[in-house]
This record gives structure tokens, C-alpha cells and sequence, in this order.
């Protein structure tokens, strides 16, 4: 199923763009059968910038599989600052905690970099991964890779350096979008980070001066990533060959 609508820009013209549910890893992953029965049920949705999916501690009623689009789990203290905790792209799928059985979420989920998402209502994603077959192996391997990455970041904020944790937030987000040019603000950038907005402008600065990347307000293009690779702490690579790996195995029975 591919859905196809248009998109005008400044009223001068129009384009197509095609969104299809397989450009998502997880679902890309499933045999045909399983795929067709959950397709009708996925509906195509646009997400904004800063958009709010869930908030804390409140029902999921529809889990979302982003499409060119990163989404946050952000943890919020009663100070009102927040965290983020966990990165989620077009390699994975937001509500986790319904197939888990918890059907709430715990953190907030907000949209980082829009773009699109397919969505599918939590009761019929339970009933297919309750089947108990590839979407079942699927998304336990998956939910592992997350347990994973969640960890790999606590220790990433409390032993590297800002350069270091922001090369590695930035080819998380390009890895889960696939796309040079990200709109993002320094208040977000700083946020999600956990540091000041100034030592965001400093890094940024940095690479920019290093020609790693090309920062203006409100967005950055990525123009060397093996450079920032070369810069990155190991806490990227681990998150990424973890990922790689456990995907591998949901391949084979």
C-alpha cells in the first residue's frame, strides 16, 4: 500500500511524494501475509514540529510507525525539565508499552523532526503480535534494541563530552530520517540534550568551523558524516551494531 498526495509549495507548484508503510524497518521486516493482514488497518498521518503523540502516563489508543520523521521520549521532572531518553525513527515504532501489556505510556513521545508516520489503532497491533508470529519476534527484538539504547545513553551523558554526545544525537537523528537537512532548534537541541542552549551554539559552532556541518537558526545540514563518525563517542556505534544485530536475527525463525 503506497498513499500519494501533494504538496504545495509557496502556491507556485505542486509535487507528488509517495509514502509507503515498507519505508519503515519493522514493517519492511514482515513476511507478505502478516504484512497484508495489518496494512488496511494503517493510516497515514502528517506530524508537526513539537507535536505531543502521547503524554505521560496516559492510555495509547494508536501506535505510531514513523515515516522520515523522529520522535522523542522525553522524561519531564514537576521542575519542568526535561530529558530525553530514547530516539525513535523510521527504523522503529512508538507504544511500545501496548504489546508489553502496560498500554500506558511512561514518558512523553514528541515529535523532534516532522514529517509523517503511519499509524494503527493499539487494540488491532495487539491482536496481531498476541498471533505469536513474526511481529511477535519482531517487536521483542526490537523492544530489546530499545532497552538497549536507553542504557548506552545514561552512560553516554554521564562520561562524554557535550561534542561527543551531540555527534552522537545527530547521526541518530539522520540515521532515523535519512535526510542531510534537519530542522531543529537550539532550545530543542538543548532539551533534549540536557545542557544550556550556549553549549549547543559552541558545538555547533565548532563543526561548523570544522565544515562537519552547516548550522543557521532553526537548522542544520549534515555535510561530512564520516567526519562525524570519526568524532563520535562509541555509545553511537554499539547502539547502531546492537540494532543491526538483533534485526539480523528476526529474519530467521
Amino acid at each position: 500500500m503506497v498513499v500519494t498526495y501533494h504538496i504545495s509549495t509557496l502556491g507556485i507548484f505542486s509535487m507528488n511524494i509517495s509514502y509507503s508503510p515498507l519505508n519503515n524497518r519493522l514493517l519492511a521486516a514482515l513476511p507478505e501475509r502478516e504484512y497484508q493482514r495489518i496494512a488496511p488497518h494503517l493510516e497515514f498521518v502528517n506530524l508537526r514540529l513539537g507535536q505531543v503523540l502521547y503524554e505521560a502516563h496516559t492510555l495509547i489508543q494508536w501506535v505510531y510507525f514513523p515515516h522520515r520523521s523522529m520522535i522523542s521520549i522525553v522524561s519531564r521532572l514537576k521542575s519542568n525539565v526535561t530529558t530525553e531518553i530514547g530516539l525513535i525513527g523510521q527504523e522503529g515504532i512508538v507504544g511500545l508499552p501496548v504489546i508489553l501489556g502496560g498500554n500506558y505510556a511512561v514518558h512523553q513521545a514528541v515529535v523532534q523532526v516532522a514529517d509523517g508516520a503511519f499509524k494503527i489503532k493499539a487494540d488491532i497491533l495487539k491482536q496481531e503480535f498476541q498471533r505469536g508470529e513474526t511481529l511477535h519476534k519482531i517487536l521483542l527484538l526490537y523492544t530489546e534494541t530499545r532497552l538497549h539504547q536507553v542504557s548506552q545513553i545514561a552512560v553516554c551523558k554521564s562520561h562524554h563530552c557535550i561534542e561527543k554526545r551531540f555527534c552522537r544525537w545527530l547521526l541518530l537523528v539522520h540515521d532515523g530520517v535519512e535526510n542531510d537537512r534537519l530542522f531543529l532548534t537550539q532550545k530543542f537541541m538543548a532539551q533534549m540534550l540536557g545542557v544550556r542552549r550556549a553549549s549547543v551554539t559552541e558545538t555547533a559552532q565548532k563543526l561548523q568551523e570544522l565544515n562537519l556541518i552547516r548550522y543557521k537558526r532553526g537548522e542544520i545540514i549534515i555535510l561530512n558524516r564520516p567526519a562525524l563518525e570519526e568524532r563520535v563517542c562509541e555509545c553511537y556505534h554499539l547502539i547502531r551494531q546492537e540494532f543491526n544485530r538483533l534485526m539480523t536475527l528476526s529474519r530467521f525463525e
